[in-house]
């Protein structure tokens, strides 16, 4: 079952200096060729309470993933995403700091018109031996959360009905909600995902040091300069996410947040 606790803060906490000080602000520059990017994600090596805030070691130390593309922009600013990943045996765990001058979130009923809010999403193929078999679940900063199951790939039916369990979201802004007045600063979220929800598929019950997900990460929605961007850019001529093929890689770690990889490094 979702459970959802918001926090509407008007001052971010500190520790967003670290997701928000590498914001790219110049013009981006596609790359010649594809190239699937790569992310390790770590262990959480400290508890982590889904409220939001992003205050943990663990979410301080573990590294970004990149900057987001912007596969089919026209016009508008492009508003940059940053965002973490980390797992432990039960949960997989995303952290998602979306600058925004005009923040909109208004629904929350389970798949609902989410995708009307700014919003993100994971996609996850846990099984590399079939790229196409994957999930989706978008969710906004008031936890509501839209999810399906692509058993058949990205161009046949999805699965008549499926609902991730367990799923924990929190989110905090810094700006007024659905109010385009003023300017706002960003909002943020926090998810927790069982990995049950992806043991099927994957599988295992849950990954192991060096499993290897196929995995993307993907922002859109917005009344006001409505953003279309991802973490892994599809090659599409319209707006889809549903391009597996071009799914980045994931890597789970052995290795622990705050320190372990650090103090793996300097053996």
């Amino acid at each position: 079952m979702l459970n959802s606790r918001v926090s509407l803060l008007r001052r971010g906490p500190a520790v967003l200096v670290a997701f928000l000080a590498m914001a790219s602000r110049g013009a981006e520059t596609a790359p010649a060729t594809f190239q699937r990017p790569d992310y390790t994600i770590l262990r959480a090596g400290t508890p982590i309470n889904i409220d939001g805030k992003l205050d943990e070691a663990a979410w301080f130390a573990a590294p970004l993933v990149g900057d987001f593309h912007f596969p089919w922009w026209k016009e508008g600013k492009k508003e940059q995403t940053r965002a973490k990943l980390l797992w432990d045996d039960e949960n997989l765990y995303i952290a998602f700091v979306c600058e925004d001058a005009h923040i909109t979130a208004r629904h929350t009923e389970r798949d609902g018109k989410i995708p009307e809010d700014d919003c993100v999403e994971v996609m996850v193929a846990p099984n590399p031996r079939t790229p196409d078999i994957y999930y989706n679940i978008e969710f906004n900063l008031l936890g509501g959360i839209l999810d399906n199951f692509r058993p058949n790939g990205p161009t046949k039916p999805r699965a008549p009905k499926w609902d991730a369990v367990g799923i924990r979201i929190a989110g905090t802004s810094v700006g007024s909600l659905n109010d385009d007045s003023d300017t706002d600063q960003y909002w943020q979220v926090e998810v927790a995902i069982p990995l049950k929800n992806f043991a099927e598929v994957a599988g295992q019950p849950r990954p192991r040091p060096g499993t290897v997900w196929n995995l993307n990460l993907n922002r859109h929605g917005g009344k006001t300069n409505y953003q279309a961007s991802q973490w892994s850019p599809a090659d599409t001529p319209t707006i889809t996410f549903h391009t597996p093929d071009r799914f980045g890689r994931v890597t789970f770690s052995g290795l622990s947040s705050p320190f372990g990889a650090a103090d793996n490094a300097s053996k």
